[in-house]
């Protein structure tokens, strides 16, 4: 978590200063794939990814925070967006949204549940008519949960 942090701390007022909102960064060490999230007002194109992994790329190899080879990725949200802070779970209260766990939390590491919002350090969550109260450090991904009409 920490180095994400710091990943985030480089890479953040890049993303920002192009007139992007960073959504998130992910590091895969299996797969050494650094993936960072941008949205913007119009959403995102090709265009915009490849302009920001050229400023990006430019910083890290400057910087170097990850040693050793890795890809990099820049991407858009899409629409299971990935939800990385607790504004975001604030943002889209009232959707559907994935959770898995860090550690079981009344025996389950995994929810698909309706989100009701941020109450704290506390992500709050239905379920089949059941209210879940999730500590946002036990949040280990999370993603929106797409719904469509028939």
């Amino acid at each position: 978590m920490r180095a994400r942090n710091g990943l985030v701390k480089l890479i953040e007022p890049v993303v920002q200063g192009m007139g992007y909102e960073l959504v998130g960064v992910e590091f895969d060490g299996h797969q050494r794939v650094l993936r960072i999230y941008i949205d913007g007002p119009d959403g995102i194109k090709l265009e915009d990814c490849s302009k920001v992994s050229y400023q990006i790329s430019g910083v890290l190899d400057v910087e170097d925070p990850i040693r050793g080879r890795y890809q990099l990725e820049i991407s858009s949200p899409g629409m299971d967006r990935p939800l990385f802070e607790l504004e975001h779970f604030d943002r889209f209260k009232g959707d559907w949204v994935r959770l898995q766990l860090s550690r079981p939390l009344e025996g389950r590491r995994r929810f698909k549940a309706r989100l009701q919002g941020v109450e704290g350090q506390d992500v709050l969550l239905l379920e089949d008519e059941k209210s879940f109260r999730i500590p946002f450090e036990l949040i280990e991904k999370a993603r929106l949960a797409p719904e469509f009409d028939n």
